[in-house]
């Protein structure tokens, strides 16, 4: 998608269209960086963030199960085959 840069007071700025910042997941704030010959913007805050280490955290104290019992499924007694 081709685009204009544009004059923001002093500044020079992209309109980026909603649809792009939605399947980017770009709210509010973002990070820009230079990558070679590229402006890279991305997310200020990562989706999943510090998940490792909650997950080590449950894990820790014993909180890492299933909440439920598994239950089996037409396809697991028809269809699933071990090998």
């Amino acid at each position: 998608m081709k685009t204009k840069i544009i004059r923001i007071g002093n500044s020079r700025g992209v309109r980026i269209p909603k649809p792009l910042l939605e399947q980017a997941g770009l709210v509010d704030q973002v990070v820009l960086r230079v990558i070679d010959d590229s402006i890279v913007i991305e997310p200020a805050e990562k989706p999943r963030a510090n998940w490792a280490e909650a997950a080590s955290a449950l894990h820790g104290r014993g909180e890492d199960g299933l909440l439920d019992e598994p239950v089996e499924t037409a396809f697991d007694v028809t269809e699933w085959a071990w090998e």
